[in-house]
């Protein structure tokens, strides 16, 4: 499903096994490969040469939801990108799932690769996920474009017909009994959707590598929350795309490739009080 939607109705690819779109990527036995790392198999490809470049999809969501990028990216980088636990072929059978959880396991992953540090594009959960992965594991992020990011998953990240929508689905899988497999991995989901995350602005000032905040004027997260985030990290950019909702990459593609290709191979500029007149 694409991740206009995989944000907002996770649960509903969970449940339904609703397909993603047929291509090659997620689902190509040349460029894939299991992983065994931290008590479950994560599924990775890989693609291209050059220096790495992780790529992190959101929740519900899969490697085919970078369909958009990975022809660009893969023609200067090594494209390392992931199933999520719990998510696209990384099954896991676990009754927990955390963004901690997630970032803990894209590090694993690039040492069981033996790549000592990345270049990181997250989009929706994906975007927490490099925030954390910043955090938690600051040697392995050489920089970090997000888009759609939250830091907390009340009202003043995410505006409130948001969490409607998802708000029944959780409350009916909250009070199911017995629940099947499927949907013990939506109910994981959804937890993540209306219960986390939870990182401290502390937190996010920790963040030392260059970042790349991204997000749309009308997305699911508030612009001020977009811009919190990007007031936090000390070594930012920010970026709100006019006339878009969630799924930047999708309706800004090729200048969303072309911005973040730059940031990510051109040096961190910082602004004198002169430079801000430029």
């Amino acid at each position: 499903m694409r991740q206009a939607l995989s944000f907002l109705l996770c649960f509903t690819v969970a449940l339904t096994g609703l397909g993603q779109e047929k291509t090659p990527y997620g689902n190509n036995p040349a460029a894939g490969k299991l992983y065994d790392i931290r008590g479950f198999k994560m599924y990775c490809e890989t693609y291209g040469e050059g220096q790495p470049l992780l790529i992190i999809h959101g929740c519900g969501g899969s490697i085919a939801d970078w369909t958009s990028q990975l022809p660009y990216f893969e023609k200067k980088y090594r494209i390392i990108i992931a199933d999520s636990r719990a998510q696209g072929k990384s099954a896991d059978k676990g009754d927990s799932l955390s963004y901690e959880m997630m970032a803990d396991d894209y590090a694993a992953l690039l040492d069981v690769m033996k790549i000592d540090s990345a270049y990181v594009i997250g989009w929706s959960d994906g975007g927490i996920n490099g925030l954390l992965l910043s955090i938690r594991h600051p040697k392995k992020v050489k920089k970090l474009a997000i888009t759609g990011a939250n830091l907390s998953p009340d009202t003043t990240a995410v505006y409130p017909e948001v969490i409607g929508l998802v708000r029944p689905q959780y409350d009916m899988l909250k009070n199911k009994k017995d629940r099947n497999e499927m949907e013990k991995t939506g109910w994981k989901l959804v937890q993540l959707l209306l219960d986390n995350p939870h990182i401290p602005l502390t937190d996010i000032n920790k963040i030392k590598c260059p970042t790349l905040v991204i997000g749309g004027d009308h997305d699911v997260i508030r612009e001020e929350h977009t811009m919190l985030i990007y007031k936090n990290i000390p070594n930012a950019y920010l970026w709100i795309l006019p006339n878009s909702g969630h799924s930047t990459p999708l309706v800004y593609k090729d200048e969303f490739n072309k911005v973040v290709d730059d940031f990510l191979s051109k040096p961190y500029k910082r602004f004198n009080a002169q430079g801000r007149f430029n």
